[in-house]
């Protein structure tokens, strides 16, 4: 998921000279993040135009599959349904960079957090490129009544590499996106909870990365934080920091920072880890081929994650080895707790930010089952 809402950050930049200049140029990140994409696969039209129809027609199905299986309801059944959109990469990536301008604006990222006009745009747009073609959906929940992304070329792209039933495979995505949906309408506090974690981060008197949106690829320490000047001022550096520049951007955190991206993290855990439990839950009922699916996808994920050289660097760098982890960790945290106390002692963790998971009791589901049901 990708947090993004309509806004900017222009009223709020503080320029040089007394002039207002935003921390990134979004109108031209928009036009470069489009033209950065890699194009996606071969396909004749009238396979384009299946990949696309199934799609949407999965949308609703995995809706009402979700609610049935989660047992999970939205908080206002009045509130309007999230809108679903089946994309091209060239249009998730413009949709992404206006879900960035919208979260730096609704966090309150200080200008001078970033790189400033065209080199932020150009920073925002080679990272979207890059991620562009192993995104199959997103929800983003941003937005007011959020918005769907299914990303057609990759869904076709993947569902080729693994040898999958077609429809089977369109279906399975779609729950997926369709679960971080159903978690936001039956948790709407979650947006503002995760506003707050990220002001947080970001606040004023922590570390000032000057180039939060060009993470550097390093082969020696998985991933640096690029900082003009090769490095950070003597009073930013963080203990354990190499001489010149910073090991991981933990080393830009402070204690209290550490702290939320900790509670940050868990969260993302059990969003992702509940998505992927309800996925496969659906049962072969529904998809008949849902266990080869999984068993083809974890093995395509391993074997990602398992690349060397620069693309391991770029994952590293990219968080999207994190990015498994959190898959990985809190399904398990799920099903551990569904064990426990079934599936509406669950959708207790959706009640309130208190009942959240920390990242120690996504480790340890048995401890988290005893402070929230005692």
């Amino acid at each position: 998921m990708t947090p993004g809402a309509p806004g900017g950050d222009r009223a709020a930049a503080r320029g040089y000279g007394g002039r207002v200049q935003p921390a990134v140029d979004w109108d031209l990140a928009a036009r470069l993040a489009a033209r950065a994409v890699r194009s996606g696969p071969a396909a004749t039209r009238a396979e384009r135009a299946a990949v696309v129809a199934d799609l949407r027609a999965a949308a609703p199905v995995a809706a009402e599959h979700v609610a049935r299986i989660t047992r999970m309801a939205p908080a206002d059944p009045a509130a309007p349904a999230h809108d679903v959109r089946v994309v091209d990469r060239a249009s998730w990536a413009r949709a992404n960079v206006r879900a960035l301008q919208g979260l730096t604006a609704r966090v309150g990222v200080p200008a001078d957090r970033g790189v400033r006009g065209t080199a932020g745009a150009g920073q925002v747009a080679a990272v979207l490129g890059l991620l562009s073609g192993a995104v199959l959906g997103q929800y983003d929940p941003w937005g007011g009544r959020g918005t769907l992304l299914l990303v057609a070329p990759n869904v076709l792209a993947v569902e080729r590499s693994l040898g999958v039933d077609t429809a089977d495979f369109r279906l399975w995505v779609t729950l997926h996106e369709q679960t971080h949906a159903q978690q936001f309408a039956s948790a709407p506090w979650l947006v503002d909870h995760l506003t707050e974690r990220l002001r947080v981060l970001l606040a004023e008197e922590g570390p000032r990365p000057r180039r939060p949106w060009g993470p550097r690829a390093d082969a020696g320490s998985g991933g640096d934080v690029a900082r003009d000047g090769g490095g950070p001022a003597p009073d930013e550096a963080a203990p354990g920091a190499r001489a010149g520049r910073p090991r991981s951007l933990l080393d830009l955190l402070d204690p209290r920072q550490r702290v939320v991206l900790d509670e940050v993290g868990a969260v993302m855990a059990l969003l992702e880890g509940h998505a992927d439990v309800t996925m496969d839950a659906v049962g072969r009922s529904v998809v008949p081929s849902v266990r080869r699916i999984r068993r083809r996808f974890e093995a395509r994920r391993d074997g990602a994650a398992g690349t060397g050289g620069m693309r391991r660097a770029l994952r590293a760098a990219l968080g999207m080895d994190v990015k498994l982890a959190q898959y990985r960790e809190g399904a398990a945290f799920v099903r551990a707790v569904r064990r426990r106390v079934g599936t509406d002692g669950l959708n207790a963790v959706w009640a309130s930010a208190g009942a959240l998971p920390t990242a120690a009791e996504i480790a340890d589901p048995a401890a988290w089952v005893r402070r929230v049901h005692g």
